[in-house]
């Protein structure tokens, strides 16, 4: 499926995979959080490293996140509510959401383009155009640079 991807991309997608089972199962508090990730860490990542990383912050930030970050996606996802939105395209959006106001490492641009392209691979051609829209939304209030990564 991801093939010879960029370790980043390779993050988010587990990231995007970890919030779509997080839903599944509940969502529920953030009381058990490292453990949560730390299991599937385990069964996504083969080998003992460092590897995960990036992929194991988003999830974290998501969830530590999540009412403001729906609360938002609410809000840009006109006329959608959340529990109309597909699972997977809201655990995208949950993890650019999150990206783009929370990581200023990371540009709100390289956000956007990942969870798009993302979309196309965990779901479907026509989700990506709804990705675009909300996350155009989101980026349209930002304050900060689109194209560079803030320290």
């Amino acid at each position: 499926m991801l093939g010879n991807v960029s370790g980043r991309r390779k993050n988010r997608v587990f990231a995007v995979q970890f919030m779509y089972a997080w839903a599944v199962n509940g969502g529920g508090g953030s009381c058990k959080i490292e453990a949560m990730v730390d299991a599937f860490v385990g069964s996504y990542f083969k080998e003992e490293s460092d590897q995960y990383a990036f992929g194991r912050e988003l999830a974290k930030g998501a969830i530590e996140n999540v009412e403001a970050i729906d609360g938002l996606i609410g809000k840009h996802a006109t006329h959608w509510s959340l529990d109309r939105i597909a699972m997977v395209d809201l655990a995208i959006l949950r993890v650019a959401v999150y990206e783009m106001l929370f990581r200023s490492d990371v540009p709100p641009i390289v956000a956007m383009n990942e969870a798009i392209d993302i979309g196309k691979i965990l779901s479907t051609d026509e989700s990506s155009r709804f990705l675009n829209g909300v996350l155009d939304s989101v980026k349209k209030k930002l304050t900060r640079p689109l194209r560079e990564a803030s320290r």
